[in-house]
């Protein structure tokens, strides 16, 4: 009979760097998903001259217009005894970015807010912004950065719930909708919570076969999915939704 010496797993505290992720899955598991994806027809996009503007900033831009006109998708609930639901009167967009902190592969997230009064290329410059910010001193971060400084597990997790619980404050720190691509990569789709009541998730942009006045053309097509809490809306709101952002990508046009 063998043994396992020298075998057994190296068992470890989970790194505070990880302390955010924790705490928000926990926040998050009275969530209802339901999940919706649908395909969309990048060309129009790709035919933007000039600047590049990424597929994350397009959705974010396109969502935004969008949720202002549906404003049930736009808020947030407070589930319990009784129910409460925030209609937000502005569009903030959650975006994820893939960090390195003090050596840990994490996700962080920022809030571009009020993004159906922003331009295209105001969306953009916001995104890198946040894609370039420092996590170690940018001040996007310092809410996480105290989470992970905080020497007590417990009184972290106080302090995240205190935050994201009321409504007053939850979209400061999740916006009122989020965006979460995994389309650098080969990953064609997948579906994620973001915490809000509509999640879209982006997957890479590929040549594909399409039917086009009944003729198959190859065109450069992206996956996009929609994960909705069906706490606030229903299907068919969800899927208004998603077909309008589709919609708003397939004809998106150069602003002036």
């Amino acid at each position: 009979m063998s043994g396992t010496a020298g075998h057994e797993p190296e068992v470890v505290d989970i790194p505070r760097q990880r302390r955010h992720t924790l705490f928000f899955l926990r926040a998050t598991r009275d969530f209802a998903p339901v999940f919706l994806d649908t395909e969309v027809d990048m060309t129009a996009v790709r035919a933007f001259r000039g600047r590049r503007v990424s597929p994350v900033t397009h959705v974010l831009h396109a969502a935004a217009r969008v949720l202002a006109e549906h404003p049930e998708a736009n808020s947030a609930i407070l589930d319990g005894i009784v129910p409460r639901v925030a209609r937000h009167a502005g569009v903030h967009g959650k975006v994820t970015l893939d960090k390195v902190v003090d050596g840990h592969r994490v996700v962080l997230a920022g809030v571009l807010r009020d993004l159906d009064r922003a331009s295209l290329h105001e969306v953009q410059d916001r995104v890198e912004h946040l894609r370039d910010a420092d996590p170690a001193t940018a001040p996007e971060f310092e809410g996480v950065r105290r989470l992970h400084a905080e020497p007590s597990w417990r009184v972290a997790a106080r302090a995240f719930r205190d935050v994201v619980k009321p409504l007053a404050t939850r979209s400061a720190v999740w916006g009122t909708f989020a965006v979460t691509s995994l389309g650098h990569r080969a990953v064609d789709s997948f579906h994620s919570v973001g915490g809000t009541t509509i999640t879209l998730g982006l997957g890479r942009v590929v040549d594909r076969p399409v039917v086009r006045a009944g003729r198959v053309v190859v065109a450069p097509v992206m996956r996009l999915s929609l994960a909705f809490d069906h706490r606030v809306i229903d299907g068919a709101e969800a899927a208004d939704v998603l077909t309008e952002v589709k919609e708003a990508l397939e004809t998106v046009e150069e602003e002036p």
